[in-house]
């Protein structure tokens, strides 16, 4: 019997990347908005003929998460939305209706913890779910039942790929993460802790936690994760997405409406 499955679009992550593209292409502002519109909604149908889809949504960030209280420099350095994207976003964004997927826009939460806590929440009715973004942040919710597809190379992401690709599983992605920083958002990581020292530490004591009450562990790697054990806990925090979000929405509200589906 077939089981069945929800399609999860990152939304942003796919229309800036989309927008991004469409720039180079066109300068007038109204030509450009109509573009980015039908790139998404042909983006969908052609999401839609992934796996049988039951359900499907497409989740942006809310007004401001609880990722910039606790951390005020988070995404401090990230390039605003372009002015043009930003007061045309609900027109672009109607590209998911019209391919019949529903649309979600929390009021607080980022897209990411939305994301994950949906992914959550269906796994625990018997769902598959499939996430739809290039965000490396969702790679340590890979299992059975969560696959992530990256639309813009046309693949699957497998957890083997994962493994083989950081040499570690991704129970310890998070941690890898929270070594290194993550600049994109600004997360400081470690001082003077780079990817092969961090991939050493994990492979060798398989967490932070293990690492830091091993004797065993390498003085000076001791001493720099002593030093900057405050900033590995800070990182981990905004890097570790939530679950435990009340998202006020059924799978009822989140079903395909085959009619717009068969007009795509």
């Amino acid at each position: 019997m077939h089981k069945p499955n929800i399609l999860i679009i990152d939304a942003l992550n796919l229309i800036r990347r989309i927008y991004a593209v469409e720039e180079k292409h066109t300068q007038d502002p109204k030509a450009l908005i109509i573009a980015c519109k039908a790139r998404v909604h042909k983006a969908c149908a052609r999401l839609l003929k992934l796996k049988r889809f039951q359900y499907a949504v497409a989740i942006f960030d809310g007004r401001n998460s609880w990722r910039y209280q606790y951390y005020p420099k988070y995404k401090f350095s990230r390039a605003p939305m372009p002015e043009i994207l930003k007061a045309n976003l609900q027109h672009v964004a109607s590209g998911f209706e019209l391919a019949g997927i529903a649309v979600y826009y929390p009021e607080n939460d980022e897209a990411d913890d939305v994301i994950a806590a949906l992914s959550n929440k269906v796994t625990q009715v018997n769902l598959d779910s499939t996430i739809v973004s290039t965000n490396k942040g969702f790679l340590p919710l890979l299992t059975q039942t969560v696959s992530i597809y990256d639309y813009f190379q046309q693949c699957f992401i497998e957890e083997a790929q994962v493994e083989k690709k950081f040499s570690l599983n991704t129970q310890q992605l998070i941690d890898f993460f929270a070594l290194v920083g993550d600049k994109t958002n600004d997360i400081p990581g470690v001082k003077g802790i780079g990817k092969q020292t961090a991939l050493t530490l994990l492979a060798q004591h398989g967490s932070v936690d293990n690492a830091v009450t091993a004797e065993t562990l390498e003085s000076k790697v001791a001493q720099k994760l002593q030093s900057g054990i405050d900033d590995f806990i800070l990182s981990k925090a905004l890097l570790t997405l939530r679950t435990d979000i009340d998202l006020g929405i059924s799978l009822r509200d989140l079903r395909i409406s085959t009619s717009l589906v068969a007009e795509s």
